[in-house]
């Protein structure tokens, strides 16, 4: 049975933060920013673009691409982050509501950004294991940007985020743009290696907390993150492009084109290198920044929207997520 995805959707603020003030911000030179961060500009969130309400904006975008009715949908899946309007709130079913799925049950899921990924692979296999769920919606917003604290150099590799939301609608029996198998690695040494100090129950938000900036992210062994994740990092993302290609019955020959979460310029090459591509064959977010988990929805839009995907391609979708997780899905496009 077919799991074809029907539609996209993107929504991107209309506000900026160029990589000159991310330069100023971080004191950094601007050459940095923009050749190693890789970072020209990225959207942030203007004064109604809450991380739900981004989602719906998405949600409803992929659903008229879709030309589809929301009471067709039978589940919402929330894929966006758990930084929102509210805490300990399940924003799936609000997003349920606000587009008007009353026939739809929803709940949310997160693997940080590798959250669409693992998303991908659990709609799939939900949908051929339950006979009353034929239209799923993933749809979410991230706006992590939020807890980045530009003085805190122990986070320099997360200035990079962004702002937006993105959604998808996949449908059985649908014959187009094929969701094929998926690989995911979770190693939980790195679970406590980025984190928002305060604001959980080990130490709860206060006035004290805040006046010293513990409600942003932090690295507190930074030295020892960077040397065990320089081991095993890119070594999980290729191995679970690999792998995912391996169970659909391709091999990294056979990828036409990658949708990669934005990264350091060099990793990014570093991985296309890997598979054999060229640049040409992804497309380097460097004009959005790390939009979270919906990296990869936004790179299949500009990716169909530049004519590089087309009927039968191999497309991958890969990324990783702080904790860590890694995982890659393949994706047969088109007819």
């Amino acid at each position: 049975m077919n799991i074809g995805i029907v539609s996209t959707g993107i929504y991107l603020p209309e506000q900026r933060m160029t990589s000159e003030e991310i330069a100023e911000k971080a004191g950094l030179p601007l050459e940095v920013v923009e050749q190693k961060m890789g970072i020209k500009e990225k959207p942030i969130p203007g004064e109604d673009d809450h991380t739900v309400e981004m989602g719906v904006r998405a949600a409803n975008k992929a659903i008229e691409k879709a030309g589809i009715d929301p009471k067709e949908i039978d589940l919402v899946i929330y894929i966006g982050e758990e930084y929102k309007e509210y805490p300990v709130w399940t924003a799936g079913i609000k997003l349920q509501h606000e587009i008007g799925a009353t026939n739809a049950w929803a709940f949310d899921t997160a693997l940080r950004c590798g959250t669409t990924v693992m998303a991908l692979k659990l709609a799939k296999d939900m949908m051929l294991q339950d006979d009353s769920i034929e239209t799923v919606l993933l749809a979410g917003g991230y706006r992590n940007g939020d807890l980045i604290n530009y003085e805190n150099s122990s986070t320099r590799f997360m200035f990079n985020l962004a702002a937006g939301g993105g959604a998808l609608v996949l449908k059985k029996g649908h014959a187009e743009n094929r969701i094929l198998t998926s690989h995911l690695i979770t190693d939980g040494a790195f679970s406590e290696d980025v984190i928002v100090p305060a604001g959980g129950t080990k130490q709860p938000i206060s006035q004290e907390a805040a006046e010293v900036g513990l409600h942003f992210f932090d690295v507190p062994d930074p030295a020892g993150m960077k040397a065990r994740l320089e081991e095993k990092s890119m070594v999980n993302f290729i191995q679970c492009i690999e792998k995912a290609l391996e169970k659909s019955g391709y091999t990294k020959k056979d990828v036409d084109y990658v949708a990669i979460l934005h990264m350091k310029r060099s990793a990014h090459h570093y991985v296309l290198d890997q598979l054999g591509l060229s640049a040409e064959q992804s497309i380097y977010l460097e004009d959005y920044g790390h939009i979270g988990q919906i990296d990869q929805i936004l790179s299949l839009e500009l990716a169909e929207a530049e004519g590089k995907l087309k009927d039968g391609s191999i497309v991958v979708l890969v990324s990783a997520g702080i904790g860590y997780a890694w995982g890659a899905n393949v994706i047969k496009w088109g007819k």
